[in-house]
């Protein structure tokens, strides 16, 4: 179980991904077998994506490989970074708090709207209904990379978050 919890949205890619590729494939196989294509494949890929953007942001932000700028933390002496470092990871928890809160909206307007999907006529929020939890575990992911970050700090390392 522990597995699971630490390397979730590795999984969860790896099912997305390959659940997105078996779909793009049977669509080219029928596509090009019969001259037909199944029309719901772009709904399931482009939903798909979106999934796995945002799961693909945790992984980065718990390998700490997201985009950073550390021209100005480099430059700051050492007594002045980890404030810095500490306003980076508040600022950064902000936006993806807000992030999840507004995807989290838009899904219950999904469901009180009862929009569907335009290939399947799937009710709209089962695409949606992840993301929000992507932004929670991308937020998990952020702040155990900010404390290895200011654990390594103690070391002597110049981290960066």
């Amino acid at each position: 179980m522990a597995f699971i919890l630490r390397e979730a949205e590795k999984i969860i890619c790896a099912v997305l991904f390959l659940g997105m590729t078996a779909v793009g494939f049977a669509n080219v196989v029928v596509r090009y077998g019969t001259n037909y294509s199944f029309a719901a494949t772009e709904e399931l890929l482009t939903n798909g994506f979106l999934l796995l953007t945002v799961f693909g942001a945790a992984i980065a932000a718990r390998r700490g490989e997201h985009l950073a700028v550390t021209l100005v933390l480099d430059s700051l002496p050492r007594g002045l970074r980890t404030p810095l470092i500490l306003l980076s990871t508040a600022l950064s928890v902000l936006l993806l708090v807000l992030s999840a809160y507004y995807t989290a909206i838009v899904v219950s307007n999904q469901i009180a709207s009862g929009v569907r999907s335009y290939g399947l006529g799937l009710p709209g929020w089962y695409y949606t209904v992840g993301v929000p939890f992507g932004f929670a575990l991308v937020i998990i992911r952020y702040l155990q990379h900010a404390v290895e970050a200011l654990r390594h700090r103690d070391a002597g390392d110049t981290p960066h978050v």
